[in-house]
């Protein structure tokens, strides 16, 4: 079974910081990709930003490009999401996924193996 455990939550202004982490663990396990999602209440999960494990190339959703950043720390099976001039539209729970084989559209929540359990952003106007 694999583990996918976020942290890096919590509240903060409007213009503010946020570094979310996501550390996968159990059986052997090596991510093809991962990603973030985000949830806000009464609305579907909407993809963030994905990361492939391999060559690192990062995808991300419009309404965050330029101000959230993925990476990822291979040795630790991490990755990170800065989240950067955070707005209240951000508020939302945010999951971390991953995919445990290739997979050409990362940016549909159906392509991904694994969830975590989400942990809450709130942005305060």
């Amino acid at each position: 079974q694999v583990q996918l455990v976020e942290s890096g939550g919590g509240l903060v202004q409007a213009g503010g910081s946020l570094r979310l982490s996501c550390a996968a663990s159990g059986r052997t396990f090596s991510a093809f990709a991962m990603g973030w999602f985000r949830q806000a209440p009464g609305k579907k999960r909407n993809f963030v930003a994905a990361i492939r494990w391999s060559g690192g190339s990062t995808y991300y959703a419009d309404s965050v490009k330029g101000r959230f950043t993925i990476s990822r720390d291979n040795a630790k099976n991490t990755v990170f999401l800065q989240m950067n001039s955070l707005r209240p539209e951000d508020t939302a729970v945010y999951y971390c996924a991953a995919v445990a084989r290739w997979r050409l559209n990362l940016r549909e929540p159906e392509q991904y193996d694994y969830w975590g359990q989400g942990t809450q952003v709130t942005v305060s106007a």
